[in-house]
């Protein structure tokens, strides 16, 4: 299936970076990762950090996947807030899922430094009440979220529009966000992998797996086996073909890039993104580069022709939206896109063993709007999986939740 439509920005920006050899013969490794998107990249850094010995293997180029198409916001943050989740799961739960999100973000800024052209910076974000009907909700959501330790400000009319210029109910105000470039930080992951000495082949189709009671087999589409002691799903919505029960649904979502804006036009956006109470929302981020990425607008559609027509009446509504916000921005749009993304019922993500696999074949759905941070919690809780240890979001974010 085709991911993606249009002309994402970052492959476009950073062509193709390097490419890897497919995987051409019989091999031996601790951990097979399948996958060479940003959750698989993440996954094998972790691994490869700790001393596994790993090989990856991607279907495309490394990055072509749902990565090309990701904007990147990286929030603490997670789509269902944390009062809809406490009365799923128990507040207990639910703030568990946000501090571990709220952790993830410094790991993500130690994860990437160092590593050049990734565009890592630590921003500020603002969730604006889209009609004055929910800023009672959101001034409540703040405040569940405060009693937990985490950051969130609440910001009245008047402060909202000091603040940004926005004329708005209200907004919640934090401190604990960043953006990144996920195709770049994708390529420089895998290389540190390679460095450590594992093994990257993209162009490498995973066919079959053939799990024991001692490690696991794996076969390519061309014949080639990889034996290893654990295998990590992490092909993005693809996972679930390896799945008899459905535990997500398809969606697509919709972006647009615009030419550089001088730093007086940027303003605040420069350092804060911006997303809304509405659903489908609309969000904005700058780039390092002084761009405006917009996106959102989610639809149902998950049939790669029909999103495809529908990418150039999103963009427009996307720019209809930014001017509603900021009419005195005019920018020039260059690069408009569409991609495919997978959306669990409760927004959470899944990681870990499935029993139709059992217990060495291991998931990585990183699956709605804050993947990458979801995708940052779930390398260190497959490494503690893999090496037999505990984690407090097993349960969680495993899929033992779905009995719940």
């Amino acid at each position: 299936m085709d991911l993606k439509s249009g002309y994402p920005y970052w492959s476009v920006r950073n062509g193709l970076i390097q490419a890897f050899p497919p995987l051409s013969g019989d091999l031996h490794c601790d951990v097979l990762v399948a996958g060479g998107g940003i959750t698989g990249a993440l996954i094998a850094d972790e691994l490869s950090a700790h001393g596994h010995e790993v090989a990856l293997v991607e279907q495309r180029d490394i990055g072509w996947g749902s990565t090309a198409a990701s904007t990147a916001l990286l929030q603490y943050e997670i789509d269902t807030h944390l009062l809809d989740l406490a009365h799923r799961y128990g507040e207990d739960d639910a703030a568990l899922a946000y501090r571990a999100c709220a952790d993830a973000l410094p790991a993500l800024k130690d994860v990437a430094g160092g590593l050049r052209g990734v565009d890592f910076k630590r921003m500020d974000s603002v969730y604006l009440a889209s009609h004055a009907r929910h800023a009672p909700l959101l001034r409540a959501e703040g405040a569940a979220r405060r009693r937990h330790g985490l950051d969130a400000r609440w910001l009245d009319h008047d402060a909202l529009h000091e603040r940004l210029g926005i004329r708005a109910s209200g907004a919640l105000l934090t401190r604990q966000a960043a953006r990144v470039d996920p195709y770049c930080l994708t390529y420089r992951l895998l290389e540190r992998v390679r460095r450590r000495g594992g093994h990257v082949h993209d162009r490498s189709v995973l066919h079959a797996l053939q799990p024991t009671a001692r490690g696991v087999t794996a076969r390519t589409e061309d014949g080639v086996q990889v034996r290893c002691r654990h295998v990590v799903l992490a092909q993005g919505y693809a996972n679930q073909q390896w799945l008899d029960q459905r535990v997500a649904r398809n969606r697509s979502s919709y972006a647009l890039i615009t030419d550089p804006l001088d730093t007086a036009q940027l303003g605040r956006l420069a350092t804060t993104m911006l997303w809304e109470s509405a659903r489908p929302y609309l969000y904005l981020r700058s780039t390092g580069d002084q761009r405006l990425l917009l996106g959102g607008l989610d639809d149902a559609v998950d049939v790669p022709a029909r999103r495809d027509r529908r990418v150039d009446g999103k963009a427009k509504k996307l720019l209809d939206g930014l001017q509603a916000w900021f009419p005195e921005l005019r920018p020039t749009p260059a690069f408009a896109w569409a991609g495919t993304f997978a959306e669990t019922a409760d927004g959470l993500p899944f990681f870990g063993a499935h029993p139709q696999w059992g217990p060495r074949v291991h998931f990585a759905m990183a699956y709605g709007g804050n993947g990458i941070t979801y995708s940052m919690i779930g390398a260190g809780l497959l490494r503690a999986a893999i090496e037999r240890r505990r984690h407090p979001l097993q349960a969680l974010f495993g899929f033992q939740r779905l009995d719940r």
